[in-house]
């Protein structure tokens, strides 16, 4: 059998999200209701009712691609592949620009899917580290110097899982200038964009920017959407053709029912309302879990997250991340991601984009399990 790298977080959340009474793992806000969704006009129900369960548009069906597509500047419909999620997306892009023994650089912390890839299949990976010390800004020093003739991909998350940062327009452009500078691609997984903290302006994409960028969207996360496995891939006509030919491999479509969902969520009458409700969840949650930081003196520090809803908490407890977040499954039924899964430990990544009772129900648990820990 060969080696293989398994995604210790998702393997993690997996095994045990649906066993907890309170998941706190989550990186999106709490899932929309159908009802909710559907709650602006009475004939998307007709519509639905009347759908042929048959497999849709491969690619994603029109009225989707064309929804997705008024998201990014200059994009058109055939720029556009939807995918079974995220994850599918980051899969086929990353192995449809990368061969055995090439180069890729990865931000760091992130969401491990790439740095997984490029381990399963000899792709040789180089990283650059996002600077707690900076507030979680991007170390370009760093990545100007990791950066090499043999790189081909560049790899970043904007805003940032776990921490929450959004970078800069001249970060942004001090990205593409190093990329353009050995014609790398930038693939800029982009699904917390919609999810703010702090203002109403969705954070720009890196589509549009340089011509070699593979954006990477879900319904996921700022949408309240998870269930629906709805991701898409913008980018240049001739690499979405390639990351198609993947997809018939991985997945072959969504399903139908999936794609029109998401085609409502995303009509220019509901995504709004959806976006709207994703920031509030997002800004009265994160003071819950701020208060609940301060009342713990001298054990947490975090840097308040830019956006989505999640902080990455730095913590001061002997004991490792892993068996914290452990003790806090058997013992509390309260589930968090641990630091290790990002190569980081003393760290944990925590929800706070959820209901106010479930929150602050779980937040009381893990107090429980803090004192025990400290006597």
């Amino acid at each position: 059998m060969p080696k293989f790298q398994p995604f210790l977080m998702e393997r993690w959340m997996s095994k045990y999200e649906q066993d907890v009474e309170f998941n706190l793992s989550e990186s999106g806000v709490h899932p929309i209701l159908l009802k909710e969704l559907l709650s602006d006009d009475s004939n998307y129900i007709d519509q639905l009712l009347a759908t042929d369960l048959n497999y849709p548009h491969v690619n994603g069906i029109p009225s989707l691609r064309k929804n997705i597509a008024s998201l990014y500047e200059g994009a058109k419909m055939d720029n556009v592949l939807v995918t079974s999620g995220a994850v599918e997306a980051n899969y086929n892009a990353t192995l449809s620009l990368l061969n055995k023994g090439e180069e890729v650089v990865i931000m760091l912390p992130n969401y491990m899917q790439i740095w997984g890839i490029a381990k399963n299949h000899n792709i040789k990976f180089k990283t650059f580290h996002l600077r707690e010390e900076k507030n979680w800004a991007p170390d370009l020093d760093e990545l100007n110097n990791v950066v090499s003739k043999k790189t081909k991909l560049i790899a970043v998350c904007n805003p940032n899982n776990p921490t929450g940062y959004i970078l800069t327009k001249n970060e942004m452009d001090s990205i593409i200038s190093i990329a353009d500078s050995v014609g790398a691609w930038i693939l800029a997984d982009e699904v917390y964009c919609g999810a703010e903290r702090l203002t109403d302006k969705q954070t720009p994409s890196f589509f549009g920017r340089y011509e070699k960028i593979i954006a990477i969207g879900s319904m996921s996360k700022a949408y309240g959407l998870p269930g629906l496995r709805i991701g898409w891939a913008v980018a240049p006509i001739d690499i979405i053709e390639e990351i198609w030919a993947r997809h018939e491999y991985t997945t072959i479509s969504a399903t139908m029912l999936s794609n029109k969902l998401a085609v409502i969520a995303l009509s220019p009458e509901v995504r709004p309302r959806i976006i709207q409700r994703t920031r509030e969840f997002i800004r009265n949650g994160y003071p819950i879990l701020q208060k609940w930081m301060d009342s713990h003196e001298k054990t947490f520090n975090v840097v308040p997250p830019q956006a989505a809803a999640i902080a990455f908490v730095r913590y001061h407890l002997n004991i490792n991340s892993t068996e914290f977040a452990e003790c806090l499954r058997k013992e509390k039924s309260v589930f968090i991601v641990p630091g290790d899964h990002f190569g980081m430990d003393k760290f944990f990544r925590i929800s706070f984009g959820l209901p106010q009772d479930y929150l602050t129900s779980a937040l009381n648990r893990i107090h429980d399990l803090i004192l025990n820990i400290k006597k």
